[in-house]
């Protein structure tokens, strides 16, 4: 079977957020940025903004939001920046969320997140990174569907990691109820999983007009991100991991650009980084999307289970 050819852009690590949306008008679109408050979220809505769409910053901290929005509007001329709760963990929040939005969404980037913390759950007993960074989000784009299809040519992005090279999704127990909690594996089962929810939800919403991508910002210092992390990790993130850190403005340019490009007009189910589709990882190479996060069997087989997860009965383990 042959590969899909990669889809390459003029742009590359380096670029910034701004950048890649130059020259593209988003004026009468709407979108929405999870987690829009902080880090890269705040330079996705900006670059989003900026290109004239209403953009709304969905968020806990609502003062953070308001500032944010504030600052946003001052620097781009563009008042259409809102701010709206949402916390991810706590799926009456993502309820309230859905059924609070009126019409049609053209972009949604699913762009919070939760990285390597000790071992917490949400109140129905699952594990906070899984539940956060995809139960959340699945919850979200799900529940807005309808405004999705709605819009026609409708965008989601869902934020993945390099991390998730490190390991599959352990469906036989997700939320560690049976293994000891380990919170690298954890945060990257739940980036296997935003890759996998790409693949199965452009499968399922591509006849409605609805495309679904990956996309790996890279690695940023300066972000929330990173807060449960020591400074030991990061120092040797720094020194041996490989990584060329990047500025919240490069961190935001993949994501505006897999919401935004020409390019990418009917594209989906694949996965970004640097600004351009990543290739299979092999061994020895740094980065790249693995194997197991492309598996069609194993994102219809999340999906499903995220369906049976989130209709469950809400109680305390």
């Amino acid at each position: 079977m042959t590969e899909p050819t990669l889809i390459t852009t003029p742009f590359n690590a380096e670029s910034t957020a701004a950048e890649v949306v130059k020259g593209i008008a988003l004026t009468g679109r709407r979108a929405i940025v999870t987690g829009g408050a902080s880090g890269i979220g705040v330079e996705t809505a900006r670059a989003l903004a900026g290109a004239g769409a209403e953009v709304t910053l969905a968020v806990r901290d609502l003062e953070a939001g308001r500032r944010v929005a504030e600052d946003i509007g001052a620097t781009t001329g563009n008042e259409r920046v809102l701010v709206a709760p949402l916390d991810l963990a706590d799926r009456r929040s993502v309820a309230t969320f859905t059924a609070a939005w009126d019409g049609p969404l053209d972009i949604l980037i699913n762009n919070a997140g939760v990285m390597m913390t000790p071992e917490l759950r949400t109140p129905e007993g699952w594990e906070l990174q899984f539940a956060t960074n995809h139960l959340g989000h699945f919850a979200l784009a799900t529940g807005l569907h309808p405004a999705l299809a709605a819009a026609g040519r409708a965008r989601v992005v869902a934020l993945s990691s390099i991390a998730h090279l490190r390991d599959t999704v352990d469906f036989d127990d997700i939320h560690f109820r049976v293994r000891p909690y380990d919170g690298g594996v954890a945060y990257a089962q739940s980036k296997t999983a935003n890759v996998l929810f790409a693949v199965e939800a452009n499968r399922r919403w591509v006849g409605d007009g609805i495309t679904v991508n990956a996309a790996h910002p890279g690695a940023i210092m300066e972000t929330n991100l990173s807060r449960h992390l020591s400074r030991e990790e990061l120092d040797s993130a720094i020194t041996t991991g490989g990584y060329t850190f990047k500025t919240p403005r490069q961190g935001a340019a993949t994501s505006v650009l897999v919401a935004t490009s020409p390019q990418l007009e009917g594209v989906g189910g694949r996965y970004f980084e640097d600004c351009n589709e990543g290739r299979r990882h092999v061994a020895g190479m740094f980065g790249g999307v693995a194997d197991h996060a492309l598996d069609p069997a194993a994102a219809t087989r999340l999906w499903e289970v995220s369906l049976d997860t989130l209709a469950s009965p809400s109680h305390g383990e």
